[in-house]
């Protein structure tokens, strides 16, 4: 997502809703938050938290339902209900869907698994941090050089933190140890460049966006030293997740509040359910099923119909799906000219 600021006067109806910077910025108060309860944890609970916590990737399944898979499946929702906007993007998404086929079923026959995670694990944090940094680009206004070195530095140490984290089983205690000194280099790296270009952001609010997405990795990184996982990936991920929700909602507003332009909110409004319930409610519970009962559902039809065993066609093959994609398309379908954004204003 990349925020210019727009006069709330161009939207195109009465009715309108602004993104707020202040309410973005709110968001990044996850930060202190979770450092506050590690220092709480360490000091009082005797490392309790650090204990219970989940700590690997087969115990995030709640985690996924809350934070991770909801704002795809809303993606999703947002690109496929409005016809509209399939037919503008619609040749980018078929090329996407050949490619994605094409490399993730050729490339599995000879490519490791570990390597296929790894690709995935960095367009994951890529996405993640690019859009935070796109947000701020608008309020920080710094030169292209100075918003790239910050970018670049923060995804590089933001892949080493993630890759710590969820491969930290299959590493030995030498390569742990290499990615602690890669990721604390790459840390130290970035809050000095961050002091070299505060320079060029002109206002006080300015400089608070630009080291809230600094201290989005710092703190992610310290967790992680910490061995707090769990809290290591909410941060980054809360804050991700919860913004864009603050767009797809303002969006949906905008677009449907007056006059319901598609089936989903031409029956909520038979239902009387508020436009701001709509998108989160049924992503939500999407997301839920989905990951849940999706496989069983799949596997006992695919079982009883033909006789054929399937695993994971949904958590992976669908979910994963529409990750990838969902990766691919924000980098587009949110910028200045795109459909999307007749729909999307900012205000501090």
């Amino acid at each position: 997502m990349s925020a210019q600021t727009i006069s709330i006067q161009d939207l195109p109806h009465e009715n309108k809703l602004a993104v707020s910077f202040r309410l973005l910025l709110g968001l990044y108060a996850i930060i202190p938050a979770c450092l506050l309860l590690q220092l709480f944890d360490v000091g009082l609970l005797q490392g309790f938290l650090q204990r219970h916590l989940p700590s690997s990737p087969h115990h995030f399944i709640v985690f996924q339902v809350v934070f991770g898979t909801p704002h795809i499946v809303a993606s999703a929702i947002v690109m496929a209900s409005n016809v509209e906007y399939l037919k503008f993007y619609k040749l980018k998404i078929i090329l996407m869907t050949v490619a994605i086929a094409a490399f993730f079923g050729i490339g599995s026959l000879f490519i490791p698994y570990l390597v296929f995670y790894v690709l995935v694990a960095c367009w994951t944090v890529y996405h993640v941090l690019k859009q935070q940094h796109g947000v701020a680009r608008g309020i920080c206004h710094l030169p292209a050089w100075a918003f790239y070195l910050l970018l670049w530095l923060s995804v590089a140490a933001g892949i080493v933190v993630y890759i710590g984290i969820f491969l930290k089983n299959t590493l030995d205690a030498q390569q742990t140890e290499w990615l602690k000194h890669a990721a604390a280099g790459l840390c130290i790296g970035l809050a000095l460049s961050t002091v070299l270009c505060q320079r060029y952001v002109t206002t006080s609010f300015g400089k608070l966006f630009l080291w809230a997405n600094t201290l989005l990795v710092l703190s992610s990184f310290y967790l992680y030293i910490q061995q707090y996982y769990f809290l290591a990936i909410l941060v980054p991920r809360l804050v991700h997740d919860a913004t864009a929700y603050v767009f797809y909602v303002t969006h949906d507003y905008n677009k449907h509040y007056q006059h319901p332009q598609n089936f989903i909110y031409r029956y909520a409004a038979r239902c009387n359910v508020h436009v701001f319930v709509v998108l989160p409610a049924i992503s939500f519970v999407l997301a839920f099923a989905l990951q849940n009962y999706g496989d069983a559902a799949v596997n006992l039809i695919t079982n009883s119909i033909f006789g054929i065993e399937s695993r994971k066609v949904i958590t992976v093959g669908l979910l994963g799906y529409l990750a990838l994609m969902h990766y691919y398309t924000e980098a587009f379908t949110w910028k200045q000219g795109s459909p999307y954004r007749r729909f999307i204003a900012f205000t501090k």
